[in-house]
This record gives C-alpha cells, structure tokens and sequence, in this order.
C-alpha cells in the first residue's frame, strides 16, 4: 500500500483529534479460525486465494486512515473493491473481523447498544443511493423523522426541518410527496434527512451514482457549495474518478478491499503508486488537476535553461492549474516563476509544461 499523503498540506489537521482513524481494519465475510486469519493477515495469500482456500471473502484488508475535519474523503474503487462495505464500520453498521475504528477518539466497537443508536442519531448523517423516502409521508415528514425517532416534539422537528430543507432549495417542496419530485430533488431530501440532526460527521454511499450526468453534475456542485457552508466532515464513496477528483479534498483508491493509494487529486495523478493507479488515472484531463506547485523545478535546477532574469519573467500564483499556466505562456511566450507568498519558489519552463500536459513531469520532492 502507497499512502503518499502530504500532510503539508493540511495545516495543523494532524495535531487535531481526526473525527475518524481507522487503524488495520479487516472484514472478513464468512467463517474463520484464528489460525487462518492469522495467515490472511499475513498478507501472502491474494483475494482470490482466501476465497479458494478457506471460502471467505476478503472485504476490507487491513485499512488504516484519518479523515481531517471538514475535508471532503472521497474512497473510490470498482464494483466490489469493498469501498460501500468500508463506510458502513464507520457507524458500525457492519463490525470488523479485527481493528480499530475511532470517532472523535472513542473507539466506536466499544460502544453498547444506546451509545451506539446516540452515535447514529446525532453524530453521524448517511446518505445512500437509494434514498429510499417513504411515500406516504410529505418531504417534512421524511427529513423529520430521524428527529421523531429521537422523541423531539412535533413542533421543533417540523422546524428543523424546513430549515434544513431551506438549506437545500427545497424549502416550497415541504408539503409534496416523494412521488412528485424529480430523482435530484429526492436525492436533496435525502441529504437534508441526513443534515436534519446536525451530525458531525456525513457518510455518503455513491448518493448521485444513478442520476443523469447532468443532474449528477448539478449536484456535485450543489453539495460543494454546501459543504463551503456546514463545514461537515465527509466521507464520500463513488466508482466514478471524475467525481472524486471534483469533489475530494483527498482520495483513497480501493481494489480488493485494500486502500492502494491516499492522496490529493494531483498527488494521485502525477504519483500513481504502481501501475493499477496508473492505468485508472490515464484518461483524466491533467488541465484543471494539476497545479504550479507540483511540477515547477528550482531556479538553479533549470538556469541553463533561461534566456531572460527570473524578475522579468511572468508570474503565477502556486495554485494555478495547467490550463491557466499555458494561457499565461501563450501571452507571455517566456517561462514562468511560480509565487507563493509573495515568493519566487520556483519556474516553470516551456519543456516542463509541455512534459506535465503529457503526464512525462518528474518533479522530485
């Protein structure tokens, strides 16, 4: 496993208590001995060959992670790379074989029944694909009745709820019917459902995967804009790339039930850990992913290079992408020094941008 986070850039995340760490998870489906989870654990045996030997299936392998305050963790993988099966310890919905799963540092497997039903009531929001509304209650009805379950009066639930269907633009649907609504419409009740308690923390199991792309893309944009506002810590699972790399702050890539690589959207797609990752990031425009930071080279790594003084030459802001790095070449027909804090930490020259559109860039750290 290739976990090439880069915890610089996540200010003093790492000094702060993580909402969640996973710390060597295992979910194995089936019967086992300790014997033979002891050799499962090893790490010698494949998925395929757990199954062969011992008929169990692997569905998270040894996992280990933190998700920072407010970011956006997006766990991605193909069909049946246990990403949904991963989420789902997060609030215990299915227990670990082994491991250690913590929420704000409690570890979650020692909480009784109560605690648990606590945790799931009011830290922790999920939101699947199917949202699964029931029918014969209005919208209110729906996204209160986590509230109701929780014994909150009819009055102040019915509140919250239509202030948290304001919160997603929904605030005239509140007495219609599930069956009245568009797909995307149900999928932002099911959100504000989630919201209703103000949980801490938003699970999300491929919320927008059965919408239409451009309804999907709608959303993805609307629950950023949301996510700019509640400041919700949220781990967000997809099978779709392009949506991880829209939405994540960082991104964890899966592959039979192992996490390969966790990383910034850049960081994935200029370091693959190995070819798996490689092959899976290959199709992706590096335009809007990849950024002045992670590919400019030292002023004395490229001065051979130069033909002008590093002060005449155009400037460009550490964050900006590759699309906006080559209109800045068109303009200027000259290499660029990249500024961050009002300091020339680097240049970017033709060669180097023309390398990192390729996907050829090499930049050492």
């Amino acid at each position: 496993m290739h976990l090439n986070d880069n915890p610089s850039n996540s200010g003093n995340r790492e000094t702060a208590t993580p909402p969640i760490e996973c710390q060597h998870l295992w979910k194995i489906f089936g019967e086992v001995t300790p014997d033979q989870l002891k050799e499962i654990q090893s790490g010698t045996l494949s998925k395929a060959q757990v199954q062969e030997r011992f008929g169990c299936v692997v569905g998270v392998a040894d996992a280990s992670f933190q998700v920072y305050p407010s970011e956006i963790f997006c766990v991605m993988g193909l069909s049946g790379s246990g990403k949904s099966t991963l989420i789902r310890h997060i609030n215990r919905l299915i227990e670990p074989t082994a491991g250690r799963l913590s929420v704000y540092g409690k570890d979650i497997l020692e909480l009784d029944p109560q605690q648990l039903r606590d945790l799931r009531s009011s830290k922790i929001g999920m939101v699947f694909q199917n949202m699964a509304l029931m029918p014969h209650r209005s919208v209110v009805g729906n996204v209160a009745f986590g509230l109701e379950l929780r014994k909150m009066d009819k009055r102040r639930r019915v509140e919250r709820a239509r202030e948290v269907l304001q919160m997603v633009d929904l605030a005239d649907w509140g007495d219609a019917y599930p069956e009245e609504l568009s797909g995307g419409m149900q999928q932002r009740v099911g959100l504000a459902r989630a919201l209703a308690s103000d949980p801490d923390i938003l699970l999300m199991d491929e919320p927008f995967s059965a919408l239409d792309p451009l309804i999907r893309r709608q959303l993805q944009d609307y629950f950023l804009d949301l996510s700019k506002i509640t400041k919700k810590t949220t781990v967000f699972i997809t099978h779709d790339l392009d949506e991880a790399i829209r939405l994540g702050s960082r991104i964890a890539i899966m592959k039979d039930g192992a996490l390969i690589q966790i990383g910034a959207p850049d960081q994935i797609i200029t370091q693959p850990a190995d070819a798996y990752v490689a092959d899976f990031v290959s199709g992706i425009s590096r335009l809007k992913l990849i950024y002045a930071h992670s590919i400019y080279q030292r002023p004395e790594e490229v001065s051979s290079e130069l033909e002008y003084q590093i002060d005449d030459l155009p400037s460009a802001d550490a964050d900006a992408n590759l699309d906006q790095l080559v209109d800045l070449l068109v303009e200027h027909n000259k290499p660029i020094k990249v500024v961050e804090d009002g300091r020339t930490i680097g240049v970017i020259t033709r060669r180097r941008l023309l390398q990192s559109i390729q996907g050829k860039e090499t930049k050492e750290s």
